[in-house]
């Protein structure tokens, strides 16, 4: 048994102390959210149990979230709805309003309402940022709270796994250096998705970086029980994508470049082709693509079970990627056809 001093006890008490107030005093919290009832509950009290400095963005809740985020002490934001909703516009308005009661933060911890943020991510997110003053954001791994209820939740929960070390992009739930957020203008509150990587890309190209851990950093409540929630889920992928390829062509990250081609291909040129030549190819074409179809989903089965996927996470990760490049391309062109008529394409929600 090991026995620890009267002195060393006390030694390590203070540092604890001194951990926290550091904690405490450098990062503030934005959540964002609508209708999250329960969710939003567990959400800013995973948050309140560490910080003291918590923003809630309401987007036009009807469930009392505002009167219990108020409860807790959290500062409430109530959207002009009057102005389209965008997730990026949420976050710059909290953003500012955290800044403005607290200016002397160094990082902004933005979430989701429907997430909850894990014990002790604050601290290790807190570590990495000031061992190297050239990160602007430090994100760690996202998982489901419930992977096995349905298999969209499972295909959430492969779709958050990502390898650690210097990365292109983040998604929603990050840390964030304040004086890297300032100095590129935040998100782009016009995007309707995709607005992470995409303020991720000007980061990079201000010289800042990103960086992922192999630490849990927060459970995500997917909720998706519908097929029509998981197409809508990708038709909303494939927007994003077309914008941010717009916005930033070939400065986009390489992931997402071969995402756009792939997208294009798959999801319009091989079923354009294979249709417009059944007739004179007497149906040859539809089974070239048939057999294109499946050899790309047992690649993206083989290249999961590689990454150490069982068997049947594999198998539905690959079919669920291959048919999602019919919504995704339908997001692509709705996204180019509202361009090209300069129309304001209204957000893909898919809860």
């Amino acid at each position: 048994m090991v026995v620890t001093s009267p002195a060393r006890s006390f030694a390590c008490s203070i540092g604890q102390l001194g951990e926290q107030h550091s904690i405490t005093s450098q990062i503030g919290a934005v959540v964002i959210g609508r209708n999250e009832g329960e969710r939003l509950h567990r959400c800013l009290e995973s948050l309140t149990a560490t910080l003291d400095k918590v923003v809630y963005v309401d987007s036009g809740s009807t469930d009392g979230s505002c009167e219990f985020a108020r409860n807790m002490g959290v500062e409430v934001v109530q959207l002009d709805l009057s102005v389209p909703f965008t997730a990026a516009r949420a976050r710059n308005e909290g953003v500012q309003t955290l800044l403005k009661i607290h200016p002397k933060i160094s990082f902004v911890q933005v979430v989701d309402g429907y997430c909850i943020v894990a014990e002790g991510w604050l601290r290790t997110a807190l570590k990495i940022a000031e061992c190297d003053n050239s990160v602007a954001i430090v994100c760690g791994q996202r998982r489901e709270i419930h992977p096995n209820a349905t298999r969209y939740n499972r295909l959430c929960n492969m779709e958050w796994k990502g390898s650690a070390g210097f990365v292109a992009s983040c998604g929603g739930d990050a840390l964030i250096r304040v004086s890297a957020f300032r100095q590129v203008g935040g998100y782009n509150a016009e995007l309707i998705a995709g607005e992470e990587p995409e303020m991720c890309v000007r980061l990079r190209q201000a010289g800042w970086k990103i960086q992922r851990t192999a630490d849990d950093m927060t459970w995500h409540d997917a909720a998706m029980t519908r097929f029509s929630q998981w197409w809508k889920r990708a038709k909303r992928a494939g927007h994003a994508y077309a914008e941010g390829h717009a916005i930033h062509g070939r400065t986009a990250e390489k992931f997402r470049r071969t995402e756009m081609r792939s997208i294009v291909f798959w999801g319009g040129f091989v079923p354009f082709a294979a249709i417009a030549l059944a007739v004179p190819s007497y149906g040859f074409s539809v089974l070239v693509a048939s057999y294109g179809y499946a050899n790309l989903c047992c690649r993206i089965r083989n290249r999961r079970l590689d990454q150490g996927d069982g068997t049947p996470e594999a198998s539905l990760y690959a079919k669920l990627t291959v048919l999602g490049k019919i919504p995704q391309i339908l997001g692509v062109l709705e996204y180019y056809t509202n361009r090209l008529f300069r129309r304001k394409t209204r957000l893909i929600e898919y809860k």
